[in-house]
């Protein structure tokens, strides 16, 4: 089994992962096998899989480490991670994900919707299974709900050119960083660490997850379709407006108005000059110091942590990720 080359670097870890990937593999049952296929390709194509990484390098901290356990929780995060994204797709009407046809586009909405309703139920029996307490459950059921409430919040705002900044940080603080939050904190209590401990390992997610929706918003206006893995800003279309938009709307709202009134019809012509807009308003240099703001808050909280070579890898995987160019 291979997986992204980016944990090359981090052999142990890789290894893990591998084996992380091959406990969900065996969790995925279904009696429609092309659907379990599907599933079983998404979990096997291009994910980067930085969630389940978060929670098991997390898990090493307290003295109730268990390997076996901490897996459990990684696959179950990655799960609920893919459940999401294939219901992101159905709302999208998106096509295709990391180079891939969706299940959505190759199958139905319908069976889409499904899907990602089994793999919430793979998620939580896994929880259920390895969990030596109901906290976990409580956990991950609350996760869930910011979760379904940041993407409620994306639905609410859809279109709408009056979206502040304030808006699109509590839908992002939902939508993405409460995953990347929950991958932190589940890991760290589950090793046997203070409540204390984990919940600011709980901000360290939160951070790393907002700094990250940033900047992949940041490169929605500066990759080309084919280097992003998904369409280019295909936000727009949908009424998706992001930090770099909101921005530049609020330098100078008048050039964008005619353009955005048009919603899903926007040819490639007329998202080129948003993007141009966007670009020449300065609303990418705003979005850029504003994930700069989460980095830095991030990476004061991992100085926090205890010193050993998981600490390490937390920092240096953070600042890989958050300096990314694609």
């Amino acid at each position: 089994m291979q997986i992204h080359p980016m944990w090359e670097a981090y052999p142990e870890l890789q290894s893990e992962l591998i084996q992380t990937i091959e406990l969900i593999d065996s969790r995925i049952h279904l009696r429609n096998k092309s659907i379990e296929h599907a599933l079983v390709d998404m979990m096997n194509t291009g994910g980067k899989l930085v969630r389940p990484a978060y929670t098991l390098l997390f898990s090493t901290f307290g003295e109730d480490h268990d390997p076996k356990r901490a897996r459990a929780f990684a696959a179950a995060i990655e799960v609920l991670h893919m459940a999401t994204l294939i219901h992101d797709d159905v709302i999208d009407d998106s096509p295709k994900r990391r180079g891939q046809q969706t299940i959505q586009s190759k199958y139905g909405k319908d069976i889409a919707v499904y899907a990602g309703d089994y793999l919430f139920t793979v998620s939580f029996k896994l929880i259920t299974d390895y969990s030596n307490s109901m906290k976990q459950m409580q956990i991950n059921t609350k996760g869930m709900e910011k979760i379904l409430m940041g993407e409620i919040d994306q639905m609410h705002l859809r279109y709408n050119q009056k979206i502040t900044i304030r808006n699109y940080l509590t839908q992002i603080s939902g939508k993405t960083a409460q995953l990347f939050a929950l991958s932190c904190y589940s890991g760290a209590l589950e090793s046997g660490q203070t409540e204390r401990f984990a919940r600011n390992c709980y901000y360290i997610g939160s951070h790393i997850g907002m700094a990250f929706q940033i900047k992949d918003d940041i490169l929605d206006y500066t990759q080309t379709t084919d280097g992003f893995g998904k369409p280019v800003l295909e936000d727009v279309r949908q009424g998706i407006y992001s930090a770099p938009l909101i921005y530049a709307m609020r330098e100078k709202n008048a050039p964008f108005k005619e353009l955005l009134e048009k919603k899903d019809q926007l040819t490639n012509e007329e998202t080129k000059k948003i993007q141009q807009l966007v670009i020449h308003s300065g609303g990418l240099d705003e979005a850029k110091r504003l994930a700069e703001k989460y980095t830095d808050k991030a990476l004061k909280r991992i100085d926090q942590l205890p010193d050993s070579s998981e600490k390490e890898m937390i920092r240096n995987l953070t600042l890989s990720l958050l300096d990314r160019t694609i």
